[in-house]
């Protein structure tokens, strides 16, 4: 089965912004750096890049302090190299799949521009430095018949970075039960041990996990190592002194997207800072007050926080400005509510650095395993099936049930039926309009009365069939569980385990740079 490209204007939720960047960027194109479709962007964001040798120099020494002898670190130290960065946030067991998805369109990127002359290397940003840990805390996984299974941990410090937090008790013993049935269960269940191990951060964990899945060449960035922290620390005072104008051009770009018929990502009021304060283990928000900023109970001025900018930390609009500053970025790779963020950080790149990255949509799939892709084939199923449910999949495998006979009698029937109640509206209307339009009614309750008798025969050959039952929920818990795209849902584990540890470099194989929909991919 060849992958199948699905637009993403089918997908539910998706924001016309994003959409619009995908399938129509010129008229998104004030809001970002370059579209990300043509090559001449790139090298048009290369050319406004000023790297400092001295940064690029104590970069590269982070680095290595992060990643050890990793060999693109010897390209990356070359004057002119760029960075080609996605990232996450510390996720359990690497979060959700498309966190790999993410990885591999920086790779594949990162490769392919190098082909063309803009030497590039990948680099995975850790988002260690939220403190949302209940976004992180839980992903899904799923058994060897396809029952989601949930993962938790639990932690009582709020407001601290999740990359800090330690791991006492990981739901190691559960993941190893909900794989033991697939082919490769035991060995990603011993690897993932290793890594998540108790007493781990969870920063640590998840990179030495995605280090032993994903491509060597990839390098990993964690912004609260104290060395990349110094890096960033004369952005963080700039930003600093620039709060005021800096929330103004936010404003002002709120009301550009507005206007424009866009939503934006991120609503910032009058006493935002952009910035927080890592305070004793804790991540607290600087908000205006009294003349200075205020983070918990204290109240700080502007000097005292310029003094302390190692421990300053930005928001998600500054963020990846921050980000940029520390690394030579060429192009970022990231999904939705990333491309939806950069709309509105566009203002902040400008006043902060003079460049913005290219955007790359990141490559989006669902994956099949073969019986997957025989029953999708076999029922005549789409992607968009899936999306109100799995009753309504339910019913359209059992419309495949009924007898040809039965139902090509239900439709003969429904279709004489509507005609000769069109040649008996043609007449009541020159005797009696008003009887023609009473015939209107009537016409519309017997058809439904056809349409709800197709239902039930469909529903009964549903019962009869009761393996189709039980291929209805197979396929729905595996490409729209929870009523949520699988890639958004389930972590890379279970697919580990059914595929092999092959099965990144598998997908990577399927990474399209010229290609906007998502792509529904069978293993």
């Amino acid at each position: 089965m060849e992958p199948l490209a699905v637009p993403h204007t089918e997908f539910p939720h998706t924001s016309k912004l994003v959409t619009d960047y995908l399938y129509h960027y010129h008229r998104v194109a004030p809001f970002y750096g370059g579209d990300p479709y043509e090559a001449a962007s790139y090298e048009a964001v290369a050319g406004r890049i000023d790297f400092p040798p001295s940064r690029r120099e104590a970069l590269v020494a982070a680095l290595r302090e992060i990643n050890g002898d990793n060999p693109s670190l010897e390209k990356l130290v070359r004057p002119g190299t760029l960075a080609v960065v996605t990232g996450q946030q510390a996720g359990l067991f690497s979060g959700p799949c498309y966190t790999v998805y993410k990885a591999l369109t920086a790779v594949k990127l990162a490769r392919t521009l190098s082909s063309r002359g803009l030497a590039a290397v990948p680099i995975f940003w850790i988002a260690t430095e939220d403190h949302d840990f209940a976004e992180v805390s839980r992903c899904w996984g799923f058994d060897a018949t396809l029952n989601p299974v949930p993962f938790q941990i639990s932690s009582e410090e709020g407001q601290r970075p999740v990359g800090t937090i330690r791991l006492e008790n990981p739901p190691l013993n559960q993941l190893r039960a909900s794989v033991s049935a697939l082919p490769y269960g035991d060995e990603v269940a011993t690897i993932t041990e290793l890594c998540y191990a108790p007493g781990r951060t969870m920063g640590a964990a998840m990179m030495e996990l995605l280090q032993r899945i994903l491509p060597e060449c990839l390098l990993y960035l964690d912004p609260l190592h104290p060395a990349v922290r110094s890096l960033a620390a004369p952005l963080m005072r700039e930003a600093l002194a620039a709060a005021d104008d800096l929330r103004e051009k936010l404003r002002i770009r709120t009301q550009e997207l507005d206007r424009a018929g866009y939503h934006a990502q991120v609503r910032v009021d009058g006493a935002a800072s952009l910035l927080f304060l890592l305070e004793d283990g804790r991540r607290l928000p600087l908000r205006k007050r009294d003349g200075g900023y205020s983070a918990g109970e204290r109240i700080y001025t502007r000097q005292e926080l310029a003094a302390r900018a190692e421990s300053l930390s930005p928001n998600a609009l500054l963020r990846p400005v921050v980000q940029d500053y520390i690394l030579p970025t060429v192009a970022y790779a990231g999904g939705p509510a990333e491309i939806a963020y950069f709309a509105q950080s566009q203002v902040l790149f400008e006043a902060l650095l003079g460049r913005m990255p290219v955007i790359v949509p990141r490559a989006s799939f669902t994956i099949l395993d073969p019986r997957a892709a025989k029953l999708v084939k076999r029922y005549g199923l789409r992607i968009s099936d899936f999306f109100h449910g799995l009753a309504d999949v339910e019913e359209r495998i059992a419309g495949r049930l009924i007898p040809a006979d039965l139902e090509e009698a239900i439709l003969a029937t429904t279709e004489s039926v509507a005609g000769h109640i069109a040649e008996l509206r043609e007449k009541l209307d020159r005797f009696d309009p008003t009887l023609a339009a009473a015939l209107d009614k009537s016409r519309a309750k017997i058809l439904h009365q056809l349409a709800k008798i197709e239902r039930k025969a469909a529903r009964e050959a549903l019962r009869r069939e009761n393996r189709a039952e039980a291929d209805a929920a197979y396929l729905y818990n595996l490409i729209y569980p929870r009523k949520r795209p699988q890639e958004r849902f389930y972590t890379v584990l279970p697919f580990l385990a059914r595929h092999g540890l092959d099965f990144p470099l598998r997908v990577y194989e399927n990474v399209h740079l010229d290609c906007r929909d998502h792509l529904v991919l069978a293993l």
